[in-house]
């Protein structure tokens, strides 16, 4: 008798969705991760330095998962426990964006939308 293994999917990059010879912990290839890197740090968008400090922490850690044509993001709050949909336009549901308040999940979704 004779047992095939399942074929497992090579990883895509989350961004440009090319296969990945090397799985990275944030889901992006690395021409997609440096360009994503410098979008963050060159488009502030009436972003604070520290907000924009911790978007680019965010995205390093893969924090930010797209899901509706780079608009929508799925963004992981600073101690993991919550996830928080927000856009690109600066809407957020976590509490800061729920108050009108720029928040740096925002400045991360502008950063992966804009590289």
């Amino acid at each position: 008798m004779r047992t095939e293994g399942k074929a497992t999917e090579p990883a895509r990059c989350l961004k440009c969705h090319r296969i990945l010879r090397n799985a990275s912990p944030d889901g992006y290839g690395p021409k997609c991760r440096r360009k994503i890197r410098r979008a963050a740090r060159n488009n502030q968008g009436g972003h604070h330095g520290w907000q924009v400090a911790k978007a680019v922490e965010l995205l390093e850690l893969g924090g930010v998962i797209p899901l509706r044509a780079n608009r929508i993001f799925l963004v992981v709050s600073d101690d993991g426990s919550e996830v928080y949909r927000t856009a690109v336009s600066g809407q957020c549901n976590c509490p800061a964006g729920l108050r009108s308040v720029t928040c740096y999940h925002s400045a991360a979704a502008a950063a992966l939308a804009a590289a």
